[in-house]
Formats: structure tokens, C-alpha cells, sequence
């Protein structure tokens, strides 16, 4: 089973962003503890970040053939990214979206999220853990679903 793991903008700077928000953790090491777990449950992972949600686009339409799923951070682009969406949509993969901080808390446009209606759930709100919860909650549902 593999996954892909894809981060939107400023992601790349986590580690260096609002430790209260985002924590202290760089992509990096959360990417390390994702394959810590992948191991643990027997999942291969591909990693992707960009800061152009073309390109987030093109790496979904470049790998859904060999995908079982996609965890997704779309960061901003979670709130407007209409084009990522129906990208989403066309790979017909399940799709787990997760944050790190509680975007439904946060600030009015950041409760939206334009990918939520095509995601089988979220997780947000648990830091670097957000992404542990939602690996395996998505490996879950695929094995529930096969």
C-alpha cells in the first residue's frame, strides 16, 4: 500500500514558523516519524511538498495510478484551492487532510476548507501528531474499505 504525503505552502518552513501555531518540529522530522510509522504498519510513503498548487496537482495526476491514498497539508491552499480539489476529485484515491493547528479556531477564512466535502475526514489541531492520526486513520480506512 503506498501513500502519498503532500504538503502545500510554507510547510517547508516549519521549525522556523509560529512555534504556537505549527510547533517546533521541521517537515523533515515529522516526514521521519511518518516513515517510523509507516514501517511499524507496513505502508510505503511518498513525500511532496510545493509552494504552487500546480505543482501539487501535477505530482497527484503524475502518481494516482501507483496510490492506494493521499494525506494531504494543502496549507493555505486548503482554503481556496478549487483546482487541487478537483484533482482530488479525478484521482478517485481516498484522501485524509490534516493541520497541525485547529484551523476550525483560527481566524474566519481558515475555517473553510474547499477540500474537507472530498475527504473521507481531517484531522487537525494535534501538531506534528495531526499527521500520525491521520496516517493512521487513513491506513485504516483502506484496510476497512478492502
Amino acid at each position: 500500500m503506498k501513500i502519498l504525503v503532500i504538503n502545500g505552502p510554507n510547510l517547508n518552513n516549519l521549525g522556523s514558523r509560529d512555534s504556537s501555531l505549527y510547533g517546533t518540529k521541521t517537515l523533515n522530522q515529522i516526514n521521519d516519524d511518518l516513515l517510523n510509522l509507516a514501517d511499524e504498519i507496513n505502508v510505503e510513503l511518498s513525500f511532496f511538498q510545493s509552494n504552487h498548487e500546480g505543482d501539487l496537482i501535477d505530482f497527484i495526476q503524475q502518481n494516482t495510478l501507483i496510490a492506494s491514498g493521499i494525506l494531504i497539508n494543502a496549507g493555505a491552499i486548503t482554503h481556496y484551492g478549487f483546482s487541487l480539489k478537483d484533482a482530488i476529485i479525478d484521482s478517485r484515491l481516498p484522501v485524509v487532510e490534516t493541520h497541525l493547528s485547529n484551523i476550525h479556531s483560527r481566524e474566519d477564512y481558515r475555517r473553510v476548507s474547499v477540500l474537507e466535502s472530498v475527504s473521507v475526514g481531517q484531522v487537525a489541531g494535534f501538531g506534528w501528531k495531526s499527521y500520525m492520526y491521520a496516517l493512521s486513520l487513513l491506513v485504516e480506512y483502506l484496510n476497512r474499505e478492502n
